[in-house]
């Protein structure tokens, strides 16, 4: 063993105080409380997402011949395929959730003001690549409900004045859904969309160690108590019990609800109840309030302004006296966003 050692620490020449040095940068003290550890959940989703998405790959077959039938094979053969597939289906909607969670407390806590507006923006790139991912991902099952979604979602884009025809054929392969639309949703879904997160995840992770995590303090603390504790172990054990919870989640989820099959696609058949999942109801929402060109663009001029809210908020902020006035927009945000997904949650058509 010590021959081992000793070969080993010739050629990496670190030691047990290097490493804990590296891991052991201290936080702020209110990431002792585990709601403020939501940053750390989607990334352990991912990691979740990735293992079983490359399980499930092994079998499924990205042609509209053959995707329904994989599918099938997976869930009824395979063994473990259905709790393989459930666990990747509930980590999915969980990520997505905690995502927006994430993006919600940052905002509310002010977390993206300077000098973090960079970071802000790096954040909202995962949120639309994760809402993509799990559109395509919904897509790729090759149900009834899945294929007019998708066909749905590119009718919508072709609405986009100048880029939206354009848009369409890069979604579908063409004009409209043909034998080549649902291997770009497989490319794009197992290798395009993860390899572009990881990227914008590791500079999101790169900028935080550089600038630090926002601190935050609270009445309750007494004014002795320490502004930062260690990374390792502290913080490392509440991720890890988080982790814990989620996979007993997840297993629970999976088993008492389990992915289910719908009817296969039938492009010759329009459903007589078209609903995207829920992540999408509150755009399918809007865009039934008003026309199509009008809901597309200003969908896009919501999602441009969220993008640059750091420089609006710090505008706001510097010409008015009004310096919490974020707040209040983002409560009324978040209140219109609930709103309108229960209401497309509720009706049928």
């Amino acid at each position: 063993m010590s021959t081992a050692k000793g070969w080993f620490a010739e050629r990496l020449p670190v030691t047990q105080a290097d490493l804990r040095e590296l891991t052991n940068e201290p936080v702020p003290n209110h990431l002792r409380r585990w709601w403020f550890c939501l940053g750390g959940t989607p990334a352990y989703l991912f990691v979740v997402q990735i293992v079983t998405g490359i399980l499930l790959a092994f079998y499924y077959q990205p042609s509209p011949s053959t995707a329904y039938q994989s599918i099938e094979h997976i869930t009824n053969n395979v063994a473990y395929g259905w709790y393989i597939r459930s666990v990747h289906k509930w980590a999915a909607t969980l990520m997505i959730a905690a995502v927006i969670l994430h993006q919600m407390r940052v905002f509310f806590t002010g977390a993206y003001r300077k000098p973090r507006e960079i970071n802000w923006m790096i954040g909202m790139c995962l949120l639309l690549c994760t809402l993509v991912i799990g559109f395509t991902g919904y897509s790729l099952v090759f149900e009834q409900l899945s294929f007019w979604g998708a066909t749905v979602g590119a009718n919508i884009a072709d609405t986009v004045p100048y880029v939206g025809g354009i848009a369409k054929q890069l979604l579908l392969a063409g004009d409209s859904y043909n034998e080549q639309t649902l291997p770009r949703f497989f490319i794009l879904h197992a290798a395009v969309l993860p390899a572009t997160m990881i990227f914008l995840l590791a500079m999101h992770i790169g900028l935080i160690r550089m600038q630090g995590v926002s601190e935050m303090s609270f009445e309750d603390e007494p004014e002795d108590a320490p502004r930062t504790f260690n990374f390792f172990p502290d913080h490392l054990y509440t991720e890890v019990i988080v982790g814990l919870v989620l996979m007993i989640l997840l297993s629970v989820l999976a088993t008492v609800l389990p992915a289910h099959i719908g009817p296969k696609a039938d492009p010759l058949t329009t459903p007589e109840v078209i609903k995207p999942e829920w992540f999408f109801y509150v755009t399918f929402r809007w865009l039934k309030l008003f026309s199509g060109t009008f809901a597309v663009l200003s969908s896009g001029f919501i999602v441009f302004v969220m993008f640059i809210w750091p420089f609006i908020d710090s505008w706001i902020r510097k010409k008015t006296r009004f310096q919490e006035a974020s707040v209040w927009i983002g409560i009324v945000g978040v209140l219109l966003i609930v709103g309108l997904t229960v209401w497309e949650a509720l009706v049928e058509h």
